[in-house]
């Protein structure tokens, strides 16, 4: 079968590879799409990758073979795919299976190889059923407004106004989840006049480019100089973080969502003088994505907007280089097997 692997010293590269076989207690599903993550970027670039490894965790297929142990009636189901979890662990039964500690199985992003292939095994536990009126293309992004979701629910706000920091697939997200959930007014803050223009079209009440545009200035014109209740960083910028406080109310909410792997440097005077909650939010649950299915579903959640490069497998490894390293790609899809 065909699959994008990283090899290397060389990066990712399009080859045929061995087809996976399901053991018993697997399944085969085939893909459908697979978009192309910061994290995957992130990987690749540090080159910790093993050699041969296929990345890809924002998945949508169908499953095709189920093995001797599987029970129930999953041949033919359209599925998403999300990471095993114990239920029992303190992280489990605290409600945070994406942190479970036993024995925890990923795909593409972990010990199994994930969705830049035609095929790829799995475990049941991991399927989440795609509802009917959910496409491929948008079922791939559900785990992309999971993450969002996730991060809303962390800030633990259920309304008030919100500034999104970075204009990437999850800053994207969390406008329309945003406003979704009633929060106002709602802004973004991105330097890519593209990623602006969409999150407008996407009801954002206002944008601002913030390498000319003080976030002060913000502040002052859509909060009277409050602050907002809730300013979340997406952009993985570290001066953002205090940016993120200074922009904050009294008594706000600072959530990190984006992985950032270097120091940010703050006052915790801004700290003490606002009482600010600075927190962090990661990954998300199989409730999470299920919640952004069922709004799919209903027509009230629609991310296709954001996919700006649609592509085959053999392009994924030149548009690496051309678009998504460079920053200029959105949301990149894989389109791997016929869309529904």
């Amino acid at each position: 079968m065909k699959a994008v692997v990283y090899r290397a010293g060389r990066g990712l590269a399009c080859e045929d590879i061995a087809a996976p076989r399901p053991q018993a207690d697997q399944v085969l599903v085939r893909v459908i799409n697979c978009g192309f993550c910061g994290s995957d970027h992130s990987l690749v670039q540090s080159g910790m990758l093993a050699d041969g490894y296929v990345l890809g965790h924002e998945i949508s297929g169908v499953v095709a073979e189920v093995g001797a142990d599987v029970s129930g009636e999953l041949l033919g189901q359209r599925v998403t795919i999300r990471p095993t979890y114990c239920g029992q662990c303190p992280e489990c039964l605290a409600g945070k299976q994406m942190f479970c500690q036993q024995n925890r199985r990923s795909t593409g992003i972990g010990d199994l190889p994930g969705g830049f292939a035609e095929q790829l095994v799995c475990y049941p536990q991991m399927l989440i059923p795609i509802p009917a009126g959910v496409d491929s293309q948008n079922a791939a992004l559900a785990e992309v407004f999971a993450t969002g979701l996730h991060g809303v629910k962390v800030a633990g706000r259920a309304g008030g106004s919100a500034l999104v920091l970075g204009g990437g697939p999850i800053g994207l997200g969390l406008i329309k989840l945003l406003k979704l959930q009633g929060f106002g007014p709602v802004g973004l803050g991105e330097p890519q006049a593209a990623k602006r223009e969409l999150a407008l079209s996407w009801g954002a009440d206002f944008v601002l480019d913030p390498l000319s545009q003080p976030l002060g200035e913000a502040v002052l014109a859509h909060t009277d100089g409050r602050g907002f209740d809730v300013v979340y960083e997406c952009a993985g910028a570290p001066d953002n973080v205090q940016a993120a406080m200074d922009a904050c109310a009294r008594f706000g909410v600072v959530c990190v969502l984006s992985v950032m792997a270097r120091m940010a440097q703050i006052l915790p005077l801004t700290l003490n003088f606002k009482e600010i909650i600075l927190t962090g939010a990661y990954g998300n649950d199989h409730a999470e994505n299920r919640q952004i299915l069922n709004w799919m579903a209903q027509g009230r959640l629609d991310g296709r907007g954001m996919i700006s490069d649609l592509i085959g497998l053999e392009q994924l490894p030149a548009l690496y280089q051309e678009r998504i390293h460079p920053g200029q790609a959105i949301k990149a899809m894989l389109r791997v097997g016929p869309e529904f």
